[in-house]
């Protein structure tokens, strides 16, 4: 007797699905080992692995064949630069467009190769506008991308750090210098200068030279005729066998490991049940990237109100998943705005960046490092300096040297 999953939908989580949230977290390729336990404990249940199952209707499945299931996706320097262009770093339009062009330009190594007039001739504009925003690229990840040259990336990179400012100044000098650094060995601060020099990464984009990954997509949104279909990745999901021939079923034991196979097989739609949800979900906020646009902001905590659920169960839901288009491959967690954590958004960090500098001792301003201390404190959450770097600046707000001057005519 074999038990197949039912195609209907559930309105809320049942306590099956909470008890086994791991079957919803996990990625489509581990859900054979995740379920590997609560068969263990099932005599009467065996598992037919969904591999094998798409293996075996090779001529006939419901979206398409197994073998085109298996995409190649690795999230590439350009998708970790689309994603960041968005206010108040880029504000308009118009500069976001001309942000997406500088991306078209830049290379593999995350250099800027193209050429300026060109841009701004395009976007009927001066070449210091099409600049402007190239140097904003100096606060976007990973650090150096959008220089023109090694010494420009390593003078974007320098902004990581806090430094003092006599020691600022001869890193800066250096990297000007980097052919005759020999030179000025007796500039004050020349071996910590050295030292973070050594740490900057060259290319720029040197973490994203690694091997993509094979992953296969649990969710297809496919246009056809000016239409989207939304298809959850069936072929991959395995079946539940229950074999209860020969016993008898009216007997306790039996009928709890009947219900428990049940429970299991419901488990396993919830699951398809919500990533379907979530497809719609996402093709409705995000329609116009399925039409060649750009990822608009979208947070879960409003998917998860659209959808009644808790946000931890959608961000379980969305991880390690992907979804396949026309655009290709890409992660579900990719069409979501960024957050510092789960609970904390980065509008609250600003604002208590604000708050902070605005209540700070004017004989003593607050460096970027001891507000991402503070920040850690008040949210429990780890934030790198170069984080509240980037923020303060979104902010108009002037760096601690800048700031202790700036009191002195106050």
């Amino acid at each position: 007797m074999k038990l197949r999953q039912s195609q209907a939908t559930k309105l809320s989580l049942s306590t099956t699905l909470r008890s086994w949230l791991p079957i919803l977290q996990a990625d489509i390729e581990s859900l054979d080992e995740v379920l590997e336990p609560f068969i263990k404990e099932n005599p009467f249940v065996s598992i037919k692995s969904g591999y094998e199952k798409s293996y075996q209707t090779t001529k006939k499945r419901e979206y398409q064949n197994s073998i085109e299931t298996l995409n190649f996706y690795k999230k590439s320097l350009y998708d970790a630069l689309y994603e960041q262009i968005n206010p108040p770093l880029f504000p308009t339009e118009k500069s976001r467009d001309i942000a997406y062009e500088i991306i078209e330009n830049i290379s593999e190594e995350g250099y800027f190769e193209g050429d300026i007039k060109k841009i701004a001739k395009k976007f009927d504009t001066d070449e210091s506008s099409v600049e402007k925003i190239r140097d904003r690229f100096a606060y976007l990840e990973p650090a150096g991308v959008g220089a023109k040259d090694l010494k420009e990336s390593f003078l974007f990179q320098l902004d990581e750090f806090e430094l003092d400012e006599k020691v600022y100044k001869t890193t800066k000098k250096l990297i000007y210098n980097l052919e005759n650094i020999g030179y000025f060995y007796d500039e004050v601060g020349f071996e910590e200068a050295l030292m973070i020099i050594k740490k900057f990464k060259n290319p720029p984009a040197l973490e994203y030279f690694s091997t993509s990954k094979q992953i296969i997509p649990d969710i297809y949104i496919d246009e056809k005729e000016g239409e989207f279909e939304i298809h959850v990745n069936n072929s991959y999901y395995p079946e539940i066998v229950l074999d209860i021939e020969g016993v008898d079923k009216k007997e306790e034991f039996i009928k709890d490991k009947i219900k428990s196979a049940k429970d299991l097989v419901d488990a396993l739609e919830m699951r398809k049940a919500t990533l379907y949800k979530i497809g719609l979900m996402i093709l409705e906020y995000q329609y116009d990237y399925f039409k060649g646009g750009s990822i608009k902001p979208m947070k879960l905590k409003d998917l998860a109100y659209e959808l009644d659920r808790n946000p931890s169960t959608i961000s379980r839901a969305v991880a390690n998943k992907y979804l396949s288009c026309s655009r290709g491959v890409v992660p579900l967690k990719s069409f979501f705005s960024t957050a510092i954590d789960e609970d904390t958004s980065s509008s609250s960090i600003k604002e208590f960046i604000q708050d902070v500098v605005k209540n700070e001792d004017r004989k003593k301003p607050l460096s970027d490092a001891k507000i991402a201390k503070m920040v850690e404190v008040k949210f429990g959450t780890k934030i790198v300096r170069r984080t509240v770097t980037k923020y303060r600046k979104q902010l108009n707000i002037a760096g601690s040297s800048e700031r202790k001057k700036l009191y002195l005519f106050k």
